[in-house]
């Protein structure tokens, strides 16, 4: 069965948790957390090894993770990871499934408490134990009460990269069954949301049943759930659910729009259907019982006098109304984007030198990349004090005038501290091209306090950009409690701008606050927050967020050409 990135990553994962529960060295715990993350961020490991490639030779990877990575991709499995499975309580490994409650929390309510079980925890939570333990307290104790009712709740999700891991490759397989004219995913992933709960497939085939016995036959399938002629679930191996419906040629736009859209805008159309005199279901559109459209989603949307309108934008947030009076926006697109202003070095956590991510920037298409290296309160990757910073000054300059075809910023990721104030006095951060400022700490101050905080930070006069406005890491760590629409008026005001993160589990800002950054004028920068060189393929993600956002072109910084962008950046820059 194949093994794709995201499986060895998640083992390695798993390793650095149960590692970290047992009070294991804290440089092994982070070799195995370093390389599940470069790991999800190189190309095909099992093609590579195929290919005769020396494991060892990519970032992060030694010569015990390489054998480990060759063992996970022979057999699906590791031993090491079995051996710690044995060492620690079972129970243990659904605690760490909780946003909030790391593996040192996890250990404290273990050896305080004697928690081994989330019907545990939830008991002593609501007996007040959790609250008494140093470091947890009243809020904590609520945080993880909720987390047990979400967790109870709630399916699994996988993040957007990761479900297209499992399913580019079983659309492929699909296309080639037998009698299969097209394959196309539908659903939450179509719409490019940030997670998705299961996979929705739609097939145009003559006939189903053989179309049917070649999808439950594809090798990752763990489970099949339901088999039809017409349709049939299963569960992959790694957990994701995937519906497949056969349709004919003509009924195929009216089932991809209807397997497309979000509930709530699937209703608006087929009431506006209602309104013009016909009935609109996944089968097409019907004017009593003869089929007048839906062989094209085209069709489905002339019907009821709408234009085309983009799957990222089907949630029923406005795009009726535009529609019909013609505004709909003319959403950006990764050609659009002229450069990168937040990337990383080996001057401090990224992989690669500058010239390397520069280079990697050029390829991608690019014609600037602003170096962001972290400042120096974030001491665990190092981060640049004044006097690393200036020498790292010279050395942008230095390769600036060297290399063609691309031009290296000058900038820092600067922590804003909890009082507001900048990590760097003004006097270096005034000799940058643009700071980005950034929360990388004291995520759970009050909405009041938090909102303050950047407020205070953006008022600066060297502020150039808010990072990850929200501090959310998705399906880990929830948002800091925020006034967005204060903080976003406040950047209209001010003059600076506010960061679309491009990273998987960030995306930060969100669509929602995109939409109200547009609506405010304040420019987006869309930007890969890379630390490797492969990283620059994120801004699609970065894009497509931005895509469902509404944004267009002009309301994205990075879209300006360098010229026109120096002198945005150079009046923020006081």
């Amino acid at each position: 069965m194949p093994i794709h990135n995201e499986d060895i990553a998640a083992i390695f994962d798993e390793i650095a948790d149960l590692l970290e529960l047992q009070e294991a060295n804290p440089f092994r715990v982070r070799a195995y957390r370093n390389a599940a993350r470069n790991i999800r961020g190189m190309g095909d490991l099992a093609a590579l090894l195929a290919q005769g490639k020396d494991l060892t030779e990519l970032p992060g990877i030694g010569e015990d993770l390489a054998q480990k990575i060759a063992e996970i991709l022979a057999t699906g499995s590791c031993k090491a990871l079995k051996e710690l499975h044995r060492k620690v309580p079972a129970g243990l490994e659904d605690l760490l499934a909780l946003p909030g409650l790391g593996p040192k929390r996890v250990r404290t309510l273990y050896t305080e408490l004697e928690v081994k079980t989330l019907k545990q925890l939830e008991k002593a939570a609501h007996a007040g134990r959790v609250r008494a333990l140093a470091g947890f307290g009243t809020k904590t104790e609520q945080n993880i009460l909720d987390a047990i009712g979400a967790h109870r709740e709630t399916e699994r999700r996988f993040l957007w990269p990761v479900a297209a891991e499992y399913a580019e490759p079983l659309l492929e397989y699909l296309r080639g069954g037998p009698g299969v004219e097209r394959a196309v995913a539908a659903g939450s992933y179509r719409r490019g949301r940030e997670t998705v709960g299961d996979l929705d497939i739609l097939a145009i085939a003559a006939r189903g049943k053989p179309v049917m016995a070649h999808f439950t036959a594809y090798d990752e399938v763990e489970t099949v759930v339901s088999q039809g002629e017409t349709r049939s679930t299963v569960i992959l191996r790694s957990g994701l659910q995937v519906d497949l419906r056969v349709v004919p040629k003509e009924s195929f736009g009216a089932a991809l729009h209807y397997f497309t859209g979000s509930k709530a805008h699937n209703i608006r159309v087929r009431r506006l259907g209602q309104q013009a005199g016909v009935k609109i279901n996944e089968y097409g559109v019907f004017k009593g019982k003869r089929r007048v459209a839906g062989d094209t989603e085209e069709s489905v949307f002339r019907a009821v006098k709408l234009p085309f309108i983009a799957p990222e934008l089907r949630e029923d947030r406005g795009e009726i109304e535009a529609a019909h009076k013609k505004r709909l926006p003319k959403l950006i697109e990764r050609a659009d984007l002229k450069g990168d202003l937040h990337t990383h070095s080996l001057a401090t956590d990224g992989h690669a030198d500058i010239e390397a991510m520069a280079r990697a920037a050029r390829d991608a298409g690019l014609s600037y990349m602003a170096v962001t290296d972290h400042s120096r309160r974030l001491t665990m990757v190092h981060g640049l004090d004044v006097k690393r910073l200036r020498k790292q000054l010279e050395e942008v300059d230095a390769l600036n005038a060297r290399l063609k075809g691309i031009t290296v910023l000058k900038g820092i990721e600067v922590d804003i501290l909890e009082d507001g104030s900048l990590d760097l006095p003004d006097e270096v951060l005034a000799e940058l091209d643009l700071v980005v400022g950034a929360v990388h700490g004291q995520f759970n101050l009050s909405r009041a306090k938090q909102t303050a905080r950047i407020l205070r930070a953006m008022d600066h006069r060297c502020f150039s950009i808010l990072a990850h406005p929200s501090g959310r890491l998705l399906e880990e760590r929830a948002a800091c409690d925020l006034d967005m629409e204060r903080i976003i008026g406040h950047a209209r005001e001010r003059g600076c701008f506010l960061e679309l993160n491009s990273q998987p589990q960030r995306l930060d800002l969100t669509d929602i606050h995109c939409q109200m950054a547009r609506a405010e004028g304040v420019l987006v920068s869309i930007n890969s927050d890379g630390h490797r060189v492969e990283d620059f393929g994120l801004l699609r993600r970065g894009v497509n967020q931005a895509r469902r956002g509404w944004l267009e072109a002009a309301d994205v910084l990075n879209t300006r050409p360098l010229g026109r962008l120096r002198k945005l950046l150079k009046s923020t820059m006081g």
